[in-house]
């Protein structure tokens, strides 16, 4: 019987106080938390799954605030995810949702949080890939790694790898902005495999890294050396990730 197994994890890197990312799969959620070792899950292929990854926004109030109220509403309607039309209206109810507990209060203390998004809706025949700002989804593949989601952020400066700026998240302004959600269906069969994270791993470890460890190592141990890659890289923010792979019992 066809299954979709998940090995995630979390945690707050070696420069941040706290960790401000959050984690979804299916109907389980890690928010602000610490996990060294990966927490792998398995599901039945069929009802629609959603796996997402939200890294709230550095540098604003409340961004742990922000990515635990996107991933708990992305769980509640994970199985209602059936096509990219449902993704798009979740990722925009979520994006006023995070407004709304934001107060609309200017001066509020949460007035300008927000956060990222980016995951899969894991369906019988198909992935739905979605993303809004710089979190990131890779197909891992025997040609190599190859990025799905879009990133939301600037022109690099020469010489420069990543920036921290995005140009769109959800939430993150005093005032509402809608959000044009990246959403796109990809062929799903057996034995493929997916990486879903925060920058905390994309930005400190370049993508050849990533495509080593996801060539040498199975679901769980992947996760723990990609982890393991970033801190050895200083492990400068928050690092959230979830290895994705579709598995066939028969």
């Amino acid at each position: 019987m066809p299954y979709v197994a998940v090995s995630a994890l979390s945690h707050p890197g070696l420069l941040r106080d706290r960790n401000e990312d959050s984690l979804v799969v299916g109907p389980w959620t890690l928010c602000a938390t610490v996990t060294e070792n990966p927490q792998t899950l398995a599901f039945p292929l069929g009802t629609p799954l959603v796996v997402a990854v939200a890294d709230g926004l550095g540098g604003h109030p409340g961004g742990e605030v922000a990515s635990a109220l996107v991933v708990r509403q992305l769980a509640a309607v994970g199985p209602a995810l059936s096509d990219e039309d449902a993704v798009r209206s979740a990722l925009s109810t979520c994006n006023r949702a995070v407004y709304e507990a934001a107060g609309g209060d200017e001066g509020g203390e949460l007035a300008t949080m927000g956060t990222t998004v980016a995951g899969a809706v894991v369906q019988p025949d198909a992935l739905l890939v979605f993303n809004v700002g710089d979190s990131r989804v890779f197909a891992a593949s025997p040609d190599g790694l190859r990025q799905v989601s879009v990133d939301d952020s600037g022109p690099l400066e020469p010489g420069q790898r990543t920036t921290s700026l995005v140009t769109q998240c959800l939430g993150g302004s005093p005032t509402y902005r809608a959000v044009r959600p990246h959403v796109t269906s990809v062929p799903l069969s057996p034995g493929d495999r997916y990486l879903i994270c925060t920058d905390g791993l994309t930005d400190p470890v370049p993508t050849d890294v990533l495509d080593k460890v996801m060539r040498e190592h199975d679901d769980g141990r992947a996760a723990f050396e990609l982890w393991k890659a970033a801190i050895e890289a200083g492990g400068p923010d928050n690092i959230t990730l979830a290895v994705v792979r579709i598995g066939d019992d028969e």
